[in-house]
């Protein structure tokens, strides 16, 4: 299921991906799902797969989350997996995750690791190898919880576990992704694949770019984070809980630092604001008056924002 909006001009790339691995229609659905883009029309380019890829556009936009959730009702298959309309996946990604539910019955949800590219496809970066071998994730629920390491494009879940759980919270315009991982690992093992086979595609008009500026990305965190704290053990919950907030508030200051040397400062201001809201942690203070001081030497030195 492919949900889209404004991102035709990666969609075909996308599509090229998931058919150079179809396995034909009796096997597997292909379908994209329009928010009702408004800069672009993604059906131009669905057509060039016409009778193969499926096409619906809301009638009107209803935001991301809402649109995952139409993606999720309108799934016919025993496996999702929901790719973003501008992300991609490489060879053999298909087949080692629906491998993974044929070898372990137990699983709710499989995930590999992940390549991160800009908007030309470039590579940014890879993500962390959580452990050496393929197979569960070991102290999978904990490390869900703590950080969020699974991007969306590198996650397939049963059917029947939605079902059971129920789809992505509207209350969360971001990460709602990561509070649905947890919610997920607090019932079913996951499946973890060492194989890099998604890559996330991050630039300024993703999801995520849009929500920066305003500290959006960072205030929605610390409302995830809220959320699933019951579905911990109280063993873990409190810890956890307080160590994701401040591995939150400690990105929102990097990214403040990052934005701020690129000659925004209102977006700076909103990144120190939301990781204070999120931890008042001494290493998070420590990191403000780090910032705050480096950014007074930038002005004092001249440097231009």
């Amino acid at each position: 299921m492919i949900p889209t909006y404004n991102c035709a001009r990666y969609l075909r790339e996308t599509l090229k991906s998931v058919m150079a691995q179809d396995p034909g229609p009796d096997r597997m659905q292909i379908e994209v799902v329009d928010d009702h883009s408004t800069l672009d029309d993604p059906e131009v380019v669905v057509a060039e797969w016409a009778g193969r890829v499926a096409f619906v556009r809301q009638p009107e936009n209803v935001g991301h989350t809402e649109n995952f959730s139409t993606c999720l009702r309108r799934a016919r298959g025993e496996l999702i997996h929901l790719l973003h309309g501008d992300d991609v996946v490489l060879t053999g990604f298909y087949r080692q995750m629906e491998r993974a539910f044929q070898q372990n019955g137990r699983i709710g949800a499989a995930f590999c690791r992940h390549i991160f590219i800009d908007g030309e496809g470039r590579w940014k970066g890879i993500s962390p190898l959580e452990q050496r071998a393929t197979g569960e994730l070991e102290n999978g629920l904990e490390r869900l919880a703590s950080e969020q390491r699974v991007v969306t494009p590198s996650m397939v879940v049963k059917r029947d576990v939605y079902e059971a759980l129920g789809g992505f919270d509207d209350r969360l315009i971001c990460s709602e992704d990561w509070e649905m991982w947890v919610r997920v690992a607090a019932h079913y093992p996951v499946w973890y694949e060492i194989e890099p086979l998604a890559m996330y595609r991050m630039h300024d008009a993703s999801n995520t770019g849009r929500h920066i500026r305003s500290g959006e990305d960072i205030t929605f965190t610390y409302r995830a984070i809220e959320m699933f704290i019951p579905y911990l053990p109280d063993s873990m919950a409190s810890r956890v809980g307080r160590a994701a907030k401040i591995t939150y508030a400690h990105a929102a200051l990097r990214m403040a630092r990052q934005v701020y040397a690129a000659g925004d400062a209102a977006a700076a201001g909103a990144q120190i604001r939301a990781a204070l809201a999120c931890s008042r942690s001494w290493t998070v203070l420590a990191h403000v008056g780090r910032l705050l001081s480096w950014a007074v030497w930038r002005r004092l030195s001249g440097k231009r924002l």
